[in-house]
Formats: C-alpha cells, structure tokens, sequence
C-alpha cells in the first residue's frame, strides 16, 4: 500500500511540498484532495495532500526519518481529480503558486476544519421497547412513551432538544432525562445545516411553453449534454436580446442534467442577481429544493461552510453562485452555466486573477460536460471565438411573447444644461415628464447612474483646489447622510471641510453627483412618489437588498435609483421607464474597453424596460449623443457595434486580437518601485522571444492606491504560453526588497 503523503502546506510564501509518512492504520484513508493536519518545525500546520506514494527505493530507513500525519481533517477528499488538474492550469496560466490556487478552491471555514459546524443537543432513540415493555412505559409515565412514539416516527429516530422542549411539543427534561437513564435515548451535540433561505417558501413552478428560438437554443445545449466526444461539446454562446428568456433555456437544459443524474453549477456575474436566480431555481425545483446550494460572499462563513458541504456530501446536485462557485466539489457534472457571461466581475482582482468564465471553459473540458455561456452582449473574446469556430453560436433574437424592445431616447445634455441656464442639470425635462406619466399610470421606474454618494468631489474654485484622498490618487467623494469625504478604493473617511484648506476661502463648492443626491432631489421633486435607493451604502445588512428587489417587485416602491447593483438581470414586469442618468461615466477613460463596457451597460439597463405587457422606453442623458457605442446600444445593434469595435481592436492589437499582460510593481516608497520595474523590464527586454511586444515602464493610470506607489509595463502575444513562460524564466532569477510587490495579470481587464 502507498504509504508516503506528499503535502502542500497552507500558507506558505512559495510552494512548500513535504513527505509526511501515513500511519500504518490508516490504509486506504488518505488520498490526493485529503485535508490533513501535520507537524511543521515542531509547531502544527495544516495542507492538502497532493499525490500518495510507494515507498522509495531506501525503504524502512527512509520511511522511519519521516514526520507522520497527525489527522484527517477530512475523511474524504476536498478536491475531485478535475479540480486538481484545473488547479494546476490556473497555477501555469496565471503565473500563480498552487497554495493560492487550492486557497481559493477550499472556503476558509473548511480548510481548518476547526468550529466550522454549528451544534444542537440533538435527542436519539436508542432502542424502540417491545410491546410489553411499551405497555409497561405507558402505565409507569405517558409522557416518556409520548416521547419515544413521536422519535420512532422522526427521519433518523432523532430530533433537537430545544424543539421537545419548546411550547409545540412541550417534553420537559425531566422525562427526556429519564429515559437518557434507561438507556432507552441518547443526549449530543449533532450539527445544525445553516440554510440561508430556511425562512423562504417556495411554492413549485413548471416548465414553460418554448417558442422555435428557445427550442432551437435548447436541442443544442442537449446535444451537446450527451454528445460522447469534445467536438460535440464544443462550448456554446446563447446570444439573447434582453427579455428574451435565456433563463428558461438554463432552467430546462438543467432539469435535463438532473434527469440524467447528473450535476450542474451555474454562475451569476453579481451578488445583486444572486437572489431573484436563487428565487427561480428553488420555485422550478422545489421538489428538490434541498438540492440546490447557494455560494457567494455576501453569506456568513457558516452558511457558506455549510452550504459548500452540501455540495461535497453530494445532497446538493445544482450550485448556484460569482465566479468562485466555478470551484464547487461537484462530482458527475453535466452542465455549466455562465449568466451574462460579458461581465468585468467574474475577473478576480486577486490573487490567483483568473476569469470565472474561462474556467468554466477549461473545466468543462475537463469533466467532459457541456458550457453555455449566455449574454445579450457578449464580450468581444467570446464573439471571436465565434467567429473563429471555436464556440458554436445559437441566438434569441426577439423578446417572449413578442413583446417589443423599448424606445429609446437620447437626450443631449449639452442643450438641457443650456436651457437651465448652466446649472448643474440631473434631470432633463424630457425624463421628469416621462416620470410624471408613467407614474400617473401606476407603473414603476428605475433610474441608473453608475456612481454613489452625493457629490463626485470638492472642489474651491477659488484656488483650484480639489480634496484628495492621503492614500490614493484619487479625489474624496461627498457623502451627504455621513457628511464625510469618503474615498470609494481605500475607505478613508474624513469630515468636510468649511474653508479650503489651501487658501481659506468660504467658496469651496461639490462638483458633480451620486445616487445619494439623485435620491434627494427625487424626494423633492417627485413628493408623493415612493422612492428607494440601491448602492452599496444603503445596502450594508445582511437581507436588505433581497428585501428591497421583493418591495419593488410587490410594487410598494415606485422608483428604484441605484448602480450597476440593479443594471441587469433583474425581471419586474411592471417598469416601463428607465432613465440612465449619465451615459458618460466611464466612456472617457483611458482603457480600450471603455467603448464595449458602455455599450454593454446601456443595453443591460435598458432591457429592465418593458419586460411585461406595457411597452417600455429609456432615456439616456448623456453630453457624447455620438458616441458609437451610445448610437449603436439606442439602435439594439450588437452586431453592427461588435463588428466596428473589433476592426479597432484589430487595428490597435488590443485583445482579443492578442493576449494582454499587465505586470505592476508597487512598493510604498515610490523610488524603489519604479527602480524595480525598470531593473525588471530591462531582463524581459534582454531575451524578449520573437512574437512578444513589451511597452515602457509606465506610472499606472491609478498612480498610487492604498499607500502604495505603483508602476506598470504591459506586454502583447498571440500566445499566453509564450507570454507566460517569458515572464515566469525572467521572474524566477530576480529577487526584490521586500517592501516591493510584483503582481501579473494575465489576460488583464484593467489597465489601472
């Protein structure tokens, strides 16, 4: 038998493999994804075992020198053989080390295995009496034979002690305590599922009647759900209008995966759409509602703990959750879903910076299952891969129903500035009108803008000066409610200022605005109307955003002000104006994909629109009308705005024309770091292979963020490999000062 566990210890700055000897009590116990405790410099530590070996050559005198595992933190391996292999892609693609990788893999409640489950006294039926002896009980005490007739009847002959004990049942302890002595029943600490959605009810919903488009989308996704070889799971894009019903298409291939005995996990781009999705799949499998696990941040450990543990035990067989339930321990999976699969969120910013939809591509080629990636506006790489016969293409082109897209309108701000006579102008006359109307009607309105607080600086138009955040490059936002300047990367808080600090002068004045000031001049303009604000400072407890979607969608709320957080996803039949209040924000800003996010976000926001039986329409206030990527999202036109960006791009060599890799070195002292990069780019320009572009080491477009001084060069290939070995060879003979941090990230969706 293997008796050597090769280990991966946590934490450790680099990846730290030891042999630790396996007792021989615990054959056929330990296997590669098995958490393990074991002893590192005389002090305990924990890792994953990542291979079981023979013994080598030197035999009992080798094996006798090794340290042995200490525990299993689990009995059963964490990480299935797929996992395993998309760890180690992650890790060679992304220039990651594999601890990062597995930390990422593993929720932290599990991976110490330590006060991760919640306990309750739970009462257990030992051993049922014969007749006689319950007749006996029955004359000695009713309410011990009460007791042990209703845990005869419970699944598993046990329940918790605080419900015997509550006002339902009402056993006291005394008659519990009575039979504990008879030995008829057993009193321990039994652990508690921690469900987010206990309180819900769910009442069951069934399929729907598919139109020719949705049937022609789904046979595909069948297809290639049973198709025995990869040509046949080639990965496929559902390119669907909003409104269109890509989410019955999802629900439907899913129930064909569950059918089959099968898994599937389905990824949601923003914590924001977690709870309607979670909504509809626990209504359409109700009759499995235990079944279906729910993983994202906004959880409690323990409910997360809990709910990845459902999955490993396999009581779970569909995942729903962001990019990190990419990593969920499904065994026999059938399907992966990616929802709005174009979204910048499912790029990790972190360490390890992978793309939750790419894994999904990778790791459904590893367990051999099918991918559906599904969008109304796809990205850009997705769209070639299309193009290039990598994916397979199946559209929705018109909405269910045959409802209509909505009207929309372009308001040029410009002029509406001018006709209010130069003041700052939020609302236009053409949407306060329109909010009149549709309210009069009883019908709701969500207005977006894509930036919180009250106003975006402030600034002394005496001297010029603007209040910056100490830490970052970056102006303080004016929070009204907090009346703090609050900087949104780092937190720093301070209060605002009466005079400008510079020149003293009582003139200092805000500049701009947020959802915070749309909302107060909502209340005084709209008086009557219901109104509610959706941003991350108003959604801080646990539940209230959940909450706030169900008030709209019950129609106690009118209108609905709030960020990206209520941008896409969302179904509320009964909205029929949308108002983009400042289409410019984030057109003009130095990244190549500026043009593509605010196409994407315009024809998200407007597809909240009409979506029941009352035509919609959206009015986009913005001070660029001609912007392509504004015309061609008012005219519904992906292809045409694809097909023009993409020749730029071309142009440009930006992605996906080439492979980009953004390597930054930051350090708190600000020479060290840009000596750094220049020692470091001269040794990746020294032996730069054929094929490869390299920029000049440059300030980042954020200069500084959290203290900390940061400069950049980017580097252009048709191959990632190619770009990957160069950097990994180059950064393998260098050494930094240990204040002087070296991040690369491949295939980067920032420039900043």
């Amino acid at each position: 038998m293997p008796n050597i566990a090769r280990v991966l210890i946590d934490g450790a700055a680099s990846d730290l493999q030891f042999d630790y000897a396996v007792p021989d009590d615990w054959a056929g116990r330990v296997f590669p994804g098995c958490r393990v405790r074991i002893p590192l410099r005389n002090r305990p530590a924990t890792g994953t075992v990542m291979a079981v070996l023979e013994e080598p050559d030197a035999g009992a005198t080798w094996l006798a020198k090794l340290k042995p595992l200490q525990s299993l933190i689990d009995e059963e391996p964490v990480l299935t053989p797929p996992l395993f292999a998309l760890a180690d892609w992650i890790a060679d693609y992304y220039l990651t080390p594999r601890e990062a990788v597995l930390r990422s893999m593993i929720p932290q409640a599990a991976r110490s295995g330590e006060g991760t489950e919640k306990t309750r006294k739970l009462v257990t039926l030992l051993s049922e009496p014969d007749a006689e002896a319950l007749a006996a009980l029955r004359k000695r005490s009713k309410r011990q034979a009460e007791l042990v007739d209703h845990l005869a009847a419970q699944t598993g002959r046990h329940a918790f002690l605080t419900e015997l004990t509550g006002k339902d049942l009402g056993f006291s302890r005394q008659v519990i305590t009575a039979l504990e002595k008879a030995g008829l029943v057993s009193v321990a600490d039994g652990a508690v599922a921690r469900d987010p959605f206990a309180s819900e009810t769910y009442l069951a919903s069934g399929p729907l009647e598919l139109n020719a488009e949705q049937r022609t989308a789904l046979d595909a996704v069948i297809q290639a759900i049973e198709s025995p070889d990869d040509a046949g799971r080639k990965p496929i894009l559902l390119h669907g209008v909003t409104g269109s019903g890509k989410t019955e298409v999802y629900l439907q291939a899913i129930q064909h995966v569950i059918d089959r005995g099968q898994g599937a996990i389905v990824l949601v781009p923003e914590i924001s759409l977690t709870p309607q999705t979670a909504d509809r799949f626990k209504q359409r499998f109700a009759a499995i509602q235990r079944e279906v696990a729910v993983l994202h941040s906004h959880l409690s450990s323990g409910e997360r703990h809990d709910e990845w543990r459902k999955v490993l035990r396999r009581e779970a067989r569909i995942v729903i959750g962001a990019r990190s339930a990419i990593f969920a321990p499904i065994r026999d999976l059938g399907l992966i879903v990616v929802d709005e699969e174009h979204e910048n969120s499912y790029k990790q910013e972190t360490q390890p910076r992978y793309h939750g939809r790419d894994l999904a591509v990778v790791r459904a080629h590893l367990e051999k299952c099918a991918v559906l990636l599904g969008s109304a506006t796809p990205s850009l790489e997705s769209w070639r891969n299309v193009q290039s016969g990598k994916y397979r293409l199946t559209e929705l082109r018109g909405r269910i129903d045959d409802r209509t897209l909505p009207l929309i309108r372009v308001i040029d701000m410009r002029l509406e500035t001018r006709k209010q006579g130069g003041g700052l102008a939020i609302l236009s006359s053409k949407l306060r009108e329109a909010i009149d109307a549709r309210l009069a009607e009883s019908e709701q309105i969500i207005l977006f803008l894509n930036r919180r607080g009250f106003a975006r600086s402030l600034q002394c138009p005496e001297c010029g000066h603007v209040a910056e955040c100490p830490h970052c490059s970056l102006a303080l936002t004016y929070h009204k409610e907090d009346d703090r300047l609050i900087c949104h990367l780092c937190g720093y808080a301070r209060v605002a200022p009466q005079r400008c600090p510079e020149c003293s002068s009582r003139g200092i004045t805000l500049a701009g605005y947020g959802t915070e000031k749309v909302e107060s001049v909502l209340r005084q303009v709209f008086d009557k109307a219901r109104i509610a604000r959706v941003d991350t400072d108003t959604m801080r407890k646990k539940n209230q955003l959940s909450d706030t979607l169900k008030a709209f969608k019950a129609r106690k709320i009118d209108i609905l002000v709030g960020t990206q957080m209520i941008a896409k996803g969302l179904h509320f039949p009964n909205v029929t104006l949308v108002g983009v209040l400042n289409a410019d924000i984030g057109l003009h800003v130095p990244d190549f994909r500026a043009s593509e996010r605010t196409f994407q976000l315009l024809t998200q926001v407007a597809g909240r629109a009409g979506r029941g039986d009352v035509a919609g329409e959206v009015i986009v206030q913005t001070f660029t009308p001609h912007a392509p990527s504004i015309q061609f999202a008012r005219h519904h036109d992906y292809e045409g705005f694809a097909a023009q960006e993409l020749i730029l791009r071309d142009q440009f060599q930006f992605p996906p024309a080439l492979h980009l890799a953004v390597v930054t070195v930051r350090s708190v002292h600000k020479e060290r770091a840009e000596f750094s990069l220049q020692t470091l780019h001269r040794r990746l320009k020294r032996h730069l292979p054929p094929g490869i572009e390299l920029t000049e080491p440059l300030p980042s477009p954020l200069v500084r963020s959290h203290d900390q001084w940061r400069f950049q060069v980017t580097m252009k290939s048709p191959s990632a490999r190619r770009l990957a070995r160069h950097l990994r060879e180059t950064l393998a003979g260098l050494t930094f000062p240990e204040d002087v941090l070296v991040t690369i990230d491949m295939d980067a969706y920032s420039l900043s």
